[in-house]
């Protein structure tokens, strides 16, 4: 049996993975788990699944929980989530919060050698060169949980990763792939939370709308899978059936199919190298379907992509300005304090006006995230 910690549980992510613990108890047992201020769903999943280490945000929260519960051990904060992910019982951390909150505690883990399935991207993208440098260092297993990201991974087992000519991360097209930009004037945030094909959270929602969301995956997996730019497309693909593909040197393309079902990567991540059966998954019927759709993808139309790709190449702390900067303006999209179009354009400034350091080490990438968030803050006002 493995033990799990899981940061993020309440999450949109984090809740499916809760989904399987409850499901596969022969095989996982969650050890330890941060939540924020869900405090509803946080007793649920204590009472259900009994773990031994629980963090919340705030620390009202966990006093009252530890009334509640004298037997097990309550925590808080920053400070909590390293507590989560350093538990000494677990020896896989799912990383399922959002944004880069979840860096320190991801590095904490890695040094411990722990295995570590990351569905934060952002981890990756702003810090990408020191996570893959600690975890060759401690040895520490990294296993990717975005749906695309495991469809390479797993499209890649058994091969020679000198053998890829390209890797084709798809893409849905969010929920206004069939706007115009001159239509996206006056869109609202519900408009923009109605995704096609996925169920997730709002922030995640807005990023696969703009396409930052794909931006950041094909830095994620420059990272993760050692391949230059030049080598990872994205196709847009209606139906996100087919997850991603591998392309070979002698054309053999690999790919993985499914339905659109998180729980899947989720699972195959906390099984591997083993699969185990998904209760309740929805079989993929391809003559039911009928048809699959591709398109070039257009950068004019998501510029938000293109200006991942050129963070990407630059490389450095300009990587860590762009994601600042998006999660701080799609939160002020949220809030009603700009329209759509304005959280690409408020990226492209702080990104135009940043002055790159090339190799930051972990402080330097906390100070220019906390910077670029004020930068934005100001800016929509």
């Amino acid at each position: 049996m493995k033990k799990i910690s899981l940061l993020g549980a309440t999450g949109s992510i984090g809740w499916q993975t809760y989904d399987i613990l409850k499901e596969q108890r022969d095989a996982f047992q969650l050890v330890a788990f941060s939540s924020g201020k869900n405090i509803e769903k946080t007793r649920e999943m204590i009472e259900t699944l009994k773990p031994e280490l629980v963090s919340v945000q705030l620390e009202e929260d966990a006093r009252d929980l530890a009334k509640d519960y004298p037997e097990i051990q309550f925590t808080f904060g920053a400070k909590g989530l390293v507590e989560v992910a350093t538990h000494p019982d677990s020896t896989v951390l799912v990383n399922a919060v959002l944004g880069s909150v979840g860096l320190e505690s991801t590095l904490a883990a890695i040094r411990m050698g722990k295995t570590i399935a990351i569905a934060n991207k952002e981890t990756l993208v702003t810090a990408g060169h020191l996570v893959m440098a600690e975890a060759k260092k401690h040895k520490a297993t990294i296993l990717p949980v975005d749906s695309e990201h495991s469809a390479i991974f797993q499209s890649m087992n058994g091969e020679n990763p000198k053998n890829i000519e390209r890797l084709i991360i798809t893409a849905s097209g969010g929920s206004f792939r069939d706007k115009t930009r001159d239509q996206l004037q006056h869109v609202t945030v519900a408009d923009a939370l109605n995704h096609p094909n996925w169920s997730m959270g709002a922030k995640i929602t807005i990023d696969s709308a703009t396409m930052m969301n794909k931006g950041l995956e094909v830095i994620e997996a420059h990272v993760l899978f050692d391949m230059p730019y030049d080598k990872i497309d994205v196709l847009l693909h209606r139906e996100s059936i087919i997850h991603s593909l591998v392309e070979y040197h002698d054309t053999s393309v690999i790919a993985q199919l499914g339905t659109p079902d998180m729980r899947v990567p989720i699972q195959y991540a906390l099984s591997y190298p083993d699969r185990i059966p998904l209760h309740n998954g929805q079989r993929l019927n391809l003559a039911q379907i009928g048809q699959l759709h591709f398109q070039d993808m257009d950068f004019e139309r998501y510029p938000a992509l293109r200006l991942a790709y050129e963070a990407g190449r630059t490389g450095g702390t300009i990587l860590t300005a762009m994601n600042a900067a998006n999660e701080a303006a799609v939160a002020a999209f949220l809030q009603g304090k700009i329209t759509f179009l304005e959280i690409d354009e408020t990226i492209e400034r702080v990104m135009h006006a940043h002055q790159n350091i090339a190799v930051p080490d972990l402080q330097t990438i906390l100070h220019v995230d906390s910077e670029t968030r004020k930068i934005v803050l100001d800016m929509v006002k």
